[in-house]
């Protein structure tokens, strides 16, 4: 068994729950040696909720601690329908977990974790607080696009896989910096919170590489063209860590038909058992 635990950060409300579930069934399948701890930054998940997605982490010998965020750190925050105070939370996680908590592996629910996550979580950063992925390959013109809108000179970053150190994300991340930048952009954000992270960040994100690390499962047929026939179906099984499927269409939808959809539904079924 590993001595390193891995600690993992997950933020949603009550309609996510499921699909954490079945992440967190992908992830233990494929790393049965690991020890981990899930940290769940939320607003209001309904105690019962939460007593059962407990009771769910302790049968598979995973702690969860849920911490519900205090409000008062917001009061100066745009809060709106488009920016709720949920949108805030990945971004703010140096400052809402505790500081014994040194290092953390950010990760979406609507993740399939197919092989190990050590060596994600081993990765050195090199001074940087961040590694990400940038789906760079796939949209290249939205990366250009995304550099001249937001004014950076990295690639754009997909936020739903971070490998953070939190020791030096304390050093640089202040919530008016966030506020101050969502307020003076409001009208320019596509993707709020991500956009924020881009803008503010960036420069401080180790880039990984995202057909093994944050694998966007909508753009099988560019992975597999981008690397002249090398990431076919057998090459993603044998080496993607993480499939995610970005964009409003999701796999737990009895209408999803998409590739990787009947992969999804094995383990959103191994995890209702």
């Amino acid at each position: 068994m590993q001595n390193d635990r891995i600690n993992l950060l997950v933020t949603f409300d009550k309609n996510y729950i499921k699909p954490f579930q079945t992440m967190l069934m992908s992830l233990l399948n494929n790393n049965p040696r690991e020890i981990l701890h899930v940290w769940l930054l939320h607003s209001a998940i309904p105690q019962e909720e939460l007593q059962e997605l407990e009771e769910y982490c302790s049968l598979h010998c995973v702690p969860l601690t849920p911490l519900q965020v205090d409000r008062a750190m917001f009061q100066n925050a745009p809060i709106s329908k488009r920016y709720p105070q949920e949108m805030y939370y990945r971004l703010l996680a140096p400052h809402l977990l505790p500081v014994s908590v040194e290092k953390i592996l950010y990760l979406d629910p609507d993740i399939l974790v197919i092989n190990p996550i050590r060596p994600l979580w081993e990765v050195g950063l090199n001074g940087n607080a961040f590694a990400a992925a940038s789906h760079t390959g796939i949209t290249e013109i939205m990366n250009d696009i995304n550099r001249v809108r937001l004014g950076t000179e990295h690639d754009y970053y997909n936020t739903g896989v971070m490998l953070m150190d939190l020791t030096k994300a304390r050093e640089i991340v202040r919530p008016d910096d966030i506020f101050q930048c969502v307020s003076e952009h409001e009208t320019d954000l596509l993707l709020p919170d991500q956009d924020v992270f881009n803008y503010l960040y960036g420069q401080n994100t180790l880039q990984v590489d995202d057909a093994i690390w944050n694998y966007d499962a909508r753009y099988y047929s560019n992975y597999l063209i981008r690397s002249g026939g090398i990431c076919n179906l057998e090459w993603v099984i044998q080496n993607t860590a993480i499939l995610h499927f970005c964009g409003k269409r999701k796999p737990w939808a009895a209408s999803y038909s998409h590739r990787f959809g009947a992969l999804y539904k094995h383990y959103m079924q191994a995890a209702a058992r």
